[in-house]
């Protein structure tokens, strides 16, 4: 039930975020080869809070809330795979380039950064 709460939270500002960065962010994301930053910012931001949150050691309740629920409404995984998809079908093949290893390696290193970070605060 927790996790279901999370997730319609998380889902919320995801969706806020988004139509925010649509139309304030549309310069930044031309300037990298019309990368999709709203996505970008969002699941980068959701690695290194869950990265903070189970370095932390928070307990399983707030974990199930935030970790699960609020995080994994908040971040997409699919938007961002139909996202590389967009541009492999632009022939954007620097932008899907830059756009993968951003999301992907980048939030592996935040997820360490936050787990960091969270033991730090500990």
């Amino acid at each position: 039930m927790l996790a279901g709460l999370g997730a319609s939270i998380g889902a919320m500002i995801r969706y806020a975020i988004t139509n925010y960065g649509k139309k304030h962010w549309e310069r930044i994301g031309k300037q990298f080869s019309n990368l999709p930053t709203p996505t970008l910012f969002i699941n980068l931001t959701g690695a290194l809070i869950l990265g903070f949150i189970f370095g932390f050691g928070s307990n399983v309740f707030f974990y199930s809330l935030i970790g699960t629920g609020v995080l994994g409404g908040y971040t997409t995984f699919s938007t961002m795979n139909t996202e590389l998809v967009e541009l492999y079908k632009s022939k954007n093949y620097r932008g899907l380039i830059l756009y993968a290893l951003t999301s992907y390696l980048g939030g592996v290193i935040l997820v360490f950064l936050g787990f960091w970070l969270g033991q730090l605060f500990k």
